[in-house]
């Protein structure tokens, strides 16, 4: 399946916020079993669900949510490619949660006090998001102010994932906000958990040649297709069955 007619902003712009729920919600998803203790298990399993109700409302202002998620092809997924990143290690995956969570809440609570077509679903998400950012910032304290281990595992992550963070403030047709006030706010919060956290804010740029709005233009890393083709594998395989 190709990628659905793009005809309006509010299809384009669904399209680009549910892409970026679904995708990090299976890599979340990713953490199940596998967690390092189990209340995180529990709570990455939380945020999976918020994000994949998410993308089900998102998805669905589009088209038909199940094909739009199991049967395009990677190049008409129009997520950030941010959020497709490997989990990694815990410390990789909390970097990954801080950096989105922080700018999808942001976003959200812009969206809002809007009068657009997203505005019921981002008065609802808002809510969601600001525990998942909660979660996030406590756990970067956590780790950047606890062990040497810790402390490096978390500035290696951030550092890592820092110049896919650009990608998240490129103007998308349909999401009516101040791109230039949304990235100063989050660049602010950042900073200021990264502080907190005494972890050092990385100063390599917050994009590439490729990557500044690749993701939003079909174009993904590697790892994303191992992850599609995983996700993707057992709707292709019976085709039409119901459960």
């Amino acid at each position: 399946m190709t990628a659905p007619s793009t005809d309006t902003p509010a299809v384009s712009a669904a399209l680009a916020l549910g892409d970026d729920a679904l995708v990090l919600s299976h890599r979340l998803g990713e953490w199940m079993g596998h967690a390092p203790v189990l209340e995180e298990e529990v709570a990455l399993a939380n945020i999976a669900l918020d994000l994949l109700g998410q993308a089900r409302v998102l998805l669905s202002m589009a088209g038909d949510e199940d094909e739009l998620a199991y049967l395009r092809e990677e190049r008409a997924f129009r997520n950030l490619q941010l959020v497709e990143q490997p989990n990694g290690d815990f410390a990789h995956t909390i970097a990954r949660q801080l950096y989105f969570s922080t700018y999808q809440h942001l976003l959200y609570a812009r969206l809002a006090a809007g009068d657009g077509p997203f505005a019921p679903l981002a008065a609802k998400a808002v809510k969601e998001t600001a525990y998942h950012r909660d979660h996030a910032e406590q756990w970067t304290v956590r780790l950047g102010d606890g062990t040497e281990e810790s402390r490096t595992r978390m500035n290696r992550a951030c550092a890592a994932l820092w110049r896919f963070t650009g990608e998240m403030f490129q103007p998308v047709e349909g999401v009516d906000v101040d791109g230039a006030a949304l990235e100063a706010e989050w660049l602010a919060s950042v900073a200021d958990v990264l502080r907190r956290a005494t972890l050092d804010l990385p100063e390599g740029p917050r994009s590439g040649a490729w990557t500044a709005g690749a993701g939003r233009q079909g174009l993904h890393t590697e790892s994303f297709g191992r992850m599609l083709a995983e996700m993707q594998h057992l709707h292709r395989s019976h085709p039409g069955a119901s459960w």
